[in-house]
């Protein structure tokens, strides 16, 4: 077994025990110690968010010790990231075969990830001097609240979706009881659901793709996700309160534990790092809300020829663009930087919080859609799987702050006419739609401004969880 070897963290060669931390009003009172250890699951997203919020408990107490545990391999991605001293990592053995890598085989990595992961990290936690007084892990990893129950160590499961999201996934027999899964969408699409526990009404089509394809292979992980938050000793959304009133207002009366919502899990509190990249040069050459920031996520993606019609549409459309692309997408090589840029990596919030940029074309995944929200930036969404689905729904419809192509998802491509169309229509500022649109996601900009700010939603509950875990924040 690997570590990273820390300062006032030491890694014993023999088992050490555990000692349990009480959830009562005893709890701040123990001069101890709090070590922090944080599971997050082996995707960018997953991690991304989880970091970032260990690094808000780190801003509010430095004192708070964090162990932040990952793969050898995701250890070489993260280490030269920007870190606070009282983070540091542990790693473990790349144990996942490479043939499943996440977009190759996903069915076959999320089960990897639930039966291979969890030996080694036991070992390791067990390892850890001083042990553990607090788990945070994502709730992905459906062994981890079954384990540190197992090793007498609370649990804070870390749900990386929307509220909107977990109610359903923790709701999903109510689908089976009214007859809605399984479903054929091609025929059942456009029926309605509206029993699920604080979520708003939606059709079948904009459920999470659970009903087919890899996400239908792998629903029983899914559920069992969902419903270990049950044994765990708290619960933390990546959500903003205000966001979800109603469906997180649910999961409070359904949880006989804490319910903390802390979003959102992006660096908006990282300080300007004052870099003069070539990208943001090009972004301040640019007029006032004239660009498209486009972005399909690091995950999954679509196919070649879609992609061909995609890239042919935006470039018809006429709006200048700026693409963060990845190193196959051939078809945007030798772009016209009169016509657009294309990077392969960048500062996402940073980019969509400057005032070049006039939307934002999203897979909607739940960290861009609420960096979208939090740079209050309209949105065009191109979903693609899972959860982006309904993220997709709920800003379109129920938050009102951007459009989706009505033919994504179906058998057959969207061509680059009807792209081009679409682009421009979405980025007429001067439109009545438009002008709706972009009022609308300045107030929701707004509200989650808030919730981080002094006294905000979730900055009380970030202050309260630390609380709860025995260390008193020091910072406002």
């Amino acid at each position: 077994m690997k570590f990273i070897l820390i300062p006032s963290l030491l890694v014993s060669s023999s088992s050490s025990s555990t000692n349990f931390l009480k959830m009562d009003s005893t709890i701040s009172e123990t001069p101890q110690l709090t070590h922090l250890a944080a599971l997050p699951y082996p995707g960018r997203g997953h991690i991304n968010a989880l970091m970032n919020f260990c690094k808000l408990l780190s801003l509010k107490n430095p004192n708070i010790l964090i162990s932040f545990i990952v793969s050898d391999e995701w250890f070489t991605f993260l280490a030269a990231d920007p870190k606070p001293p009282n983070l540091h990592f542990a790693t473990f053995p790349n144990l996942i075969p490479s043939e499943l890598g996440r977009a190759k085989d996903f069915p076959g990595f999320f089960r990897s990830v639930n039966t291979v992961m969890e030996p080694p990290i036991q070992t390791l936690l067990t390892h850890l001097h001083p042990p553990p007084s607090i788990v945070v892990a994502d709730s992905f990893l459906t062994w981890a609240v079954r384990f540190g129950n197992r090793l007498n160590i609370p649990v804070a499961s870390f749900w990386p979706m929307s509220a909107t999201v977990l109610s359903i996934y923790y709701h999903f027999d109510f689908l089976k009881e009214n007859g809605h899964f399984p479903a054929d969408l091609s025929e059942r699409g456009e029926e309605i659901v509206d029993y699920i526990p604080g979520v708003s009404e939606t059709r079948l089509a904009d459920l999470p793709t659970f009903f087919s394809g890899d996400g239908h292979e792998v629903i029983d992980l899914t559920l069992e996700a969902a419903r270990s938050i049950d044994k765990a000793q708290f619960l933390i959304s990546t959500s903003v309160y205000e966001l979800e009133s109603s469906v997180i207002d649910v999961l409070k009366l359904k949880f006989p534990f804490p319910v903390y919502t802390i979003g959102p899990c992006t660096p908006y509190f990282d300080a300007p790092n004052g870099c003069t990249d070539d990208y943001l040069r090009w972004l301040d050459s640019q007029t006032e809300g004239s660009v498209l920031y486009i972005s399909q996520g690091s995950f999954l993606s679509v196919s070649s020829a879609q992609m061909d019609e995609i890239v042919a549409g935006v470039k018809a459309s006429g709006v200048r663009f700026f693409w963060v692309a990845r190193g196959n997408d051939g078809q945007l090589k030798g772009v016209d930087r009169e016509t657009g840029m294309v990077v392969g990596w960048c500062d996402q919030l940073r980019v969509l919080c400057h005032s070049a940029i006039g939307g934002f074309w999203t897979h909607a995944g739940w960290n861009s859609t609420l960096e979208g929200v939090f740079a209050g930036v309209s949105m065009l969404t191109w979903p693609i799987f899972c959860d982006q689905v309904p993220n997709s729904k709920k800003i379109v419809e129920d938050w009102k702050v951007g459009v989706r192509f009505k033919a994504v998802g179906g058998r057959d491509l969207v061509r680059r006419v009807e792209i081009a169309e679409f682009v421009k229509r979405f980025m007429n500022s001067d439109s009545v739609e438009g002008r709706k649109m972009r009022n609308r996601v300045l107030e929701l900009r707004e509200i989650c401004r808030r919730a981080v700010a002094k006294g905000g939603s979730s900055h009380s509950n970030i202050d309260a969880f630390l609380d709860h875990i025995g260390i008193s924040y020091l910072y406002g």
